[in-house]
């Protein structure tokens, strides 16, 4: 079996990380590229929250270990992983992954215009400021904490189409 690759798609709340997945999913079965995607946030979404109530479990790894070895054992090689902070925590959720991928990380950046225009269409309605504060907190956060070998990739200005096919071409997945 080829040897297991992974993107992690990391990046604010609101910049656009979980429909740039779902257009790189379109783009990938329109391609017949066997691929598998994962929510990152939901691996360990509970209450208490187990990264802070038992932070020593590592459920989300844990858990991505458990998925991940369900969808080698029907022969796919490629994921998808999408995570506000999967950027940051890539090489330990490589190693959770459990058969040495192969990784591509990127970060996905927007304005704060772009950001709240995304979060109110979320939303359905008005945005509360502190949600659009701790978006911009976390974009500077992860815009200075990254390794340079992180790729980032602006959203501004382009269609979910157009960030998933840059995506692509950065994976390999999809002709450039």
């Amino acid at each position: 079996m080829p040897r297991s690759e992974v993107l992690f798609v990391g990046g604010r709340s609101g910049v656009g990380k979980s429909t740039a997945a779902e257009a790189l999913h379109d783009l990938l079965v329109a391609a017949d590229v066997a691929h598998a995607v994962i929510e990152g946030d939901v691996l360990d979404l509970a209450h208490p929250a187990p990264h802070v109530a038992h932070p020593e479990v590592r459920l989300a790894e844990r858990n991505l270990r458990s998925m991940w070895a369900g969808y080698r054992e029907l022969g796919h090689h490629r994921l998808v992983f999408t995570n506000t902070v999967s950027v940051l925590e890539h090489e330990r959720l490589a190693a959770a992954m459990g058969d040495d991928p192969l990784v591509t990380a990127v970060l996905l950046r927007a304005s704060d215009d772009t950001t709240a225009g995304r979060l109110v269409r979320r939303a359905g309605g008005p945005l509360p400021q502190a949600q659009l504060a701790h978006s911009t907190a976390t974009a500077g956060r992860l815009d200075s904490a990254v390794a340079d070998t992180v790729a980032r990739v602006e959203t501004d200005g382009r269609t979910p189409e157009q960030v998933a096919r840059r995506l692509g071409a950065l994976t390999g997945w999809l002709p450039g």
